[in-house]
C-alpha cells in the first residue's frame, strides 16, 4: 500500500508490470494496446528538457513519486492515463504532444528561392530568408568547415531556432538524423534545442549561421 501523502493513487498502475497488466486488465495505455512506451517515455523526456525541469520538480507537481517518472522515461513503466494527464498538466504540455509529438520545424530555401526585391541603380538583389520575431536576440557566426567528422551539437536552451546560409562547398545541416544536402545559397532553419549537425561535404565550405534566441 503506497503511504507517500503526496502521490496520486492512480499512479499503482505505473508500477505494474506489462504482463501483469493485461492479464488484470487495469486500464493502463500499454496493457490496452495503446501507445508504444517508448513513444511515450521520449516525449516525456523531450518535455521535460524543453521546461528545464528536474525530475524531481516534475513528480511534485504532478503529484506522483520520482521513481514513477524515473521509469515512465525509461520506457519500464506501464502508465494509466491519469498519470500521465497529471504529468501533461505538469509540463505544461497537451497530452497529445505525448502520442503524436510535433515535427521539428525546418524550413528550406533554394539558392534561386525567396522573396527578391531589386536596386534600381545598381546590380544588387536582397531575398529575405526569416524576419526577426519581436523580443527575439540573434548571434551570428561564420562557419569554416572541411570534410571529415561531422559537427554534432547537444540541444541548446529550450526555443533555440537557428539559420543557416550556405556560402561555398556543399553541407549537410539540419536536425540529427534527417539532415538536407545544401549548396551554395541555399538556406535552411531547424530548432537548436534539438540534437543537430553540419558536415561538410566538400573542402572549403563556408556558411553563415544564425542563432536566435527568444
Amino acid at each position: 500500500m503506497n503511504t507517500d501523502p503526496g502521490v496520486r493513487q492512480s499512479e499503482h498502475l505505473t508500477d505494474i508490470p506489462n504482463s501483469a497488466a493485461g492479464s488484470a486488465g487495469a486500464p493502463s495505455l500499454a496493457g490496452a494496446g495503446g501507445a508504444p512506451l517508448e513513444l511515450i517515455a521520449a516525449s516525456l523526456r523531450r518535455e521535460r528538457r524543453r521546461t528545464g525541469l528536474s525530475l524531481t520538480e516534475v513528480a511534485r507537481r504532478a503529484g506522483i513519486a520520482k521513481s514513477t517518472l524515473s521509469q515512465l522515461e525509461s520506457g519500464t513503466g506501464n502508465p494509466s492515463l491519469e498519470t500521465l494527464w497529471a504529468i501533461c498538466v505538469a509540463l505544461d504540455a497537451p497530452f497529445s504532444r505525448l502520442l503524436d509529438p510535433p515535427r521539428p520545424r525546418v524550413q528550406v530555401i533554394r539558392a534561386d528561392e525567396g522573396p527578391t526585391v531589386s536596386a534600381a541603380q545598381a546590380d544588387y538583389q536582397a531575398t529575405l530568408l526569416a524576419a526577426c520575431p519581436p523580443g527575439a536576440r540573434r548571434d551570428v557566426y561564420r562557419i569554416a568547415a572541411e570534410p571529415g567528422h561531422a559537427r554534432v551539437s547537444d540541444p541548446h536552451m529550450p526555443g533555440v531556432m537557428e539559420y543557416v546560409v550556405l556560402s561555398a562547398g556543399r553541407a549537410l545541416v539540419g536536425v540529427a538524423g534527417e539532415p538536407v544536402e545544401l549548396g551554395p545559397g541555399d538556406y535552411i532553419s531547424y530548432p537548436g534545442d534539438i540534437p543537430h549537425v553540419f558536415e561538410a561535404l566538400s573542402p572549403g565550405t563556408l556558411a553563415v549561421l544564425v542563432s536566435e534566441h527568444t
